[in-house]
């Protein structure tokens, strides 16, 4: 099979929109590729002009012109507010496609805790570090989509050793782990693209979590989810389904939990 690779380069401040667009009418998922790095450790951090590139990939079938046309309406919104590039796009192998999201995803240090390291790549850790590894396959969620990363800080400063947790829509399994690594007793992880649950599995075998972690096909409500059973639930989501389900979460939550959602515009956060 041949995919078609699209990509854009953009301020830091287009990543969320124009991934968003991405990540509805790409495959699989969308990669963000930064300039150089950044360590969190060492008090760096990025700049709001520094320029990214975002890219996805299609599958070349009967859809892939409307796809590629959706993509290209959402560059060309965001271009009138903002002088990023034009679209670009070239045709890509089977192999070259599987092989391409390797490049884009190297060690990416989340905060002073938290630390996404490639399967394929080795990383020696600090003894304070939580190391995730991961191979994302064609589930979403690398740790450096801007609404992933968020999650990961805040899973940062609420999960403690012992926590009960619930990750809705957990695609790589990212959030999960992270949990887990922090000190999470217990992980349920749901997840409605059977394709990412297997990628979930895999990752947390890779992280040696089976135990801790389960990862499930599905969506809420779920027969296993019961009231009042998680001190953190996240979901890592869109902003119209984190509405349709925020009863399901708020009953999940143990009373004085946490609820982290991502996706919500700040101007709609009441």
């Amino acid at each position: 099979m041949k995919w078609l690779q699209l990509s854009v380069s953009t301020p830091q401040e287009f990543v969320e929109p124009l991934s968003q667009i991405f990540y509805r009418y790409g495959h699989g998922g969308v990669a963000v590729e930064q300039a150089g790095s950044y360590n969190p450790d060492e008090g760096e951090t990025l700049s709001p002009d520094q320029w990214v590139t975002v890219t996805t990939y299609l599958p070349i079938n009967d859809s892939t012109n409307e796809r590629r046309n959706q993509i290209d309406v959402g560059v060309r919104l965001v271009a009138h507010v903002s002088p990023i590039e034009g679209l670009q796009e070239r045709e890509v192998e089977e192999q070259e496609w599987q092989d391409a999201w390797k490049v884009h995803f190297d060690v990416l240090h989340i905060t002073n805790r938290i630390v996404i390291a490639p399967s394929w790549k080795e990383y020696s850790p600090r003894p304070h570090e939580a190391v995730v590894t991961l191979d994302p396959g064609m589930a979403f969620g690398t740790g450096h989509h801007p609404t992933t990363k968020m999650c990961l800080e805040q899973l940062d400063e609420l999960v403690k050793p012992g926590m009960d947790v619930i990750d809705v829509g957990c695609g790589s399994g990212i959030l999960s782990i992270a949990a887990a690594r922090l000190g999470a007793r217990h992980v349920f992880g749901i997840e409605i693209d059977s394709v990412a649950v297997n990628v979930a599995k895999q990752n947390i075998r890779d992280n040696g979590l089976e135990h801790t972690i389960r990862p499930v096909h599905g969506s809420l409500p779920h027969p296993d989810v019961r009231a009042d059973a998680y001190d953190i639930a996240v979901a890592n989501i869109s902003a119209k389904i984190i509405i349709e389900i925020s009863g399901e979460l708020v009953r999940a939550t143990k009373s004085g939990g946490k609820i982290v959602a991502s996706g919500i515009l700040a101007e709609n956060k009441d």
